[in-house]
């Protein structure tokens, strides 16, 4: 299992950072963690084409982690010639919402022929599902979005990739990271609320590396967890302006593995 940072920035680019979008390459498949609005322009300047990616897993139904899905499908449609199926993953609602989102941005779409098959699937939280050959697991967290807002918990057969989604404290992540190769937190804000650190560490083996940090209220110390279980590096994603818009961390004074774009993370078996 190969991860590769897209976009790790928040909703409104701070520090010039796109979109949270993570490419995962898996079981001989193509698979986007989420996908938000400027996903399309980041993985083409990136030369990835669109058209190879066979599946998306939406954590919530925020703009900036679903919007790019809209123009995925239609540049597929319309400018790829696109042939390879679509699958699209995300919590209850995801299809109502798409639909929306496709109308309003394009007119009329939801009715046109497609050039190429495209489906939904609904996940509800906790109950396990198959997505491309992965074992998926959601969790619901505390993020209002107008649908579930999950963590993701994504599975080859030998690797776990671990990711919190959106949220607040709750106890919710402990379960998302438990026993995961690569922990995935959000990180908005720099202000540290130092019961995470307590709280993380008691999951046994919580993330074995937890290497990538992302935002909404989520301290440092949080993470620092997992550098205590013999984690190799932390970053963070997700980042609002006064986290620093260079290096991506509240505080630069340990080497950190952080989410930047290109950034690349191998789960080797």
């Amino acid at each position: 299992m190969k991860l590769t940072i897209i976009g790790s920035g928040d909703a409104f680019g701070s520090g010039g950072r796109l979109n949270t979008c993570f490419r995962i390459e898996a079981a001989g498949r193509d698979l986007l963690l989420d996908c938000g609005a400027s996903s399309l322009p980041a993985l083409k300047s990136r030369n990835i084409d669109p058209s190879t990616i066979n599946g998306v897993m939406l954590s919530h139904l925020h703009g900036d982690h679903f919007g790019g899905v809209v123009f995925l499908l239609m540049d597929g449609h319309s400018l790829g010639r696109r042939i390879r199926p679509l699958v699209i993953a995300g919590p209850p609602g995801t299809r109502e919402r798409l639909n929306a989102a496709l109308e309003v941005f394009f007119p009329r779409s939801t009715g046109i022929a497609w050039r190429y098959p495209w489906e939904v699937v609904e996940i509800a939280p906790r109950t396990p599902s198959k997505i491309l050959g992965l074992s998926v697991e959601t969790i619901e967290v505390i993020h209002q979005s107008g649908a579930p807002s999950t963590g993701v918990r994504l599975s080859d057969g030998h690797r776990v990739l671990a990711y919190s989604g959106d949220t607040e404290w709750t106890e919710a992540l402990v379960s998302i990271a438990k026993n995961a190769d690569l922990f995935i937190v959000e990180w908005l804000r720099a202000q540290p609320r130092r019961h995470w650190t307590h709280e993380l560490d008691q999951a046994q083996g919580a993330a074995r590396r937890s290497q990538c940090a992302k935002n909404h209220d989520h301290p440092y110390e949080s993470v620092d967890a997992g550098e205590r279980r013999g984690g190799a590096r932390l970053g963070r994603t997700h980042c609002e302006r006064r986290a620093g818009a260079g290096a991506m961390s509240a505080r630069p004074a340990k080497p950190s593995a952080c989410c930047r774009p290109d950034t690349s993370f191998s789960l080797a078996t």
